[in-house]
């Protein structure tokens, strides 16, 4: 991917590298338009690089810490990588949904688009119980019908529960488990 000057990789907070390589592959050979990445980081940059050796693609990435996006911004620019990742100031706000109170990302700033493929990392499950559930709910309308979905830390109990509570409902989506370093699940809509 030509990321030889370096990768803001944190051994707590990034991606694991089994992880990275399968949502960049999905980019390489199946040439989404439009990602949307709940979680900024090291993925941001790979799967920006991806859509470049790809020849198509863009990554819209949610990030919550402004100064976190605006130092992401800069690696994006030092690689010449802005027309293929846009990270948004995304700050988490109270978000109702389904009955329940989440702090999730703000949607203010987000484009309209039909999302081709999503990453769900984020925000981080310490945050608060299922922190991650809120966005399929969300932005299941925005999805495209082949949109492919991976969610990260799918070993953990949250992440299993929020895969559990989606197929049960979100009518047409399915999931499968790849049992990788952090466990990753992969969910799609059925043709």
């Amino acid at each position: 991917l030509q990321l030889n000057a370096g990768i803001p990789y944190s051994e707590h907070w990034s991606a694991a590298a089994d992880f990275l390589e399968l949502i960049v592959d999905e980019v390489i050979n199946l040439k989404p338009a439009t990602i949307l990445e709940c979680g900024s980081g090291v993925s941001t940059l790979m799967l920006a690089a991806a859509c470049r050796e790809s020849g198509q693609g863009r990554v819209l990435s949610l990030e919550h810490q402004q100064e976190y996006a605006s130092d992401l911004r800069d690696i994006v620019a030092s690689y010449a990588l802005q027309e293929f990742a846009t990270i948004i100031d995304a700050p988490l706000v109270h978000t109702p949904v389904n009955g329940r109170d989440y702090q999730w990302y703000s949607l203010d700033n987000l484009v309209e688009c039909d999302i081709d493929m999503m990453v769900i990392d984020g925000p981080p499950g310490r945050l608060q119980k299922n922190s991650r559930y809120p966005a399929l709910p969300l932005l299941a309308g925005r999805m495209a019908a082949a949109c492919s979905i991976f969610l990260d830390d799918a070993a953990r109990e949250d992440e299993r529960e929020i895969v559990r509570l989606w197929v049960q409902e979100i009518p047409g989506l399915n999931s499968s488990y790849i049992d990788n370093e952090r466990g990753c699940s992969r969910l799609r809509f059925n043709p």
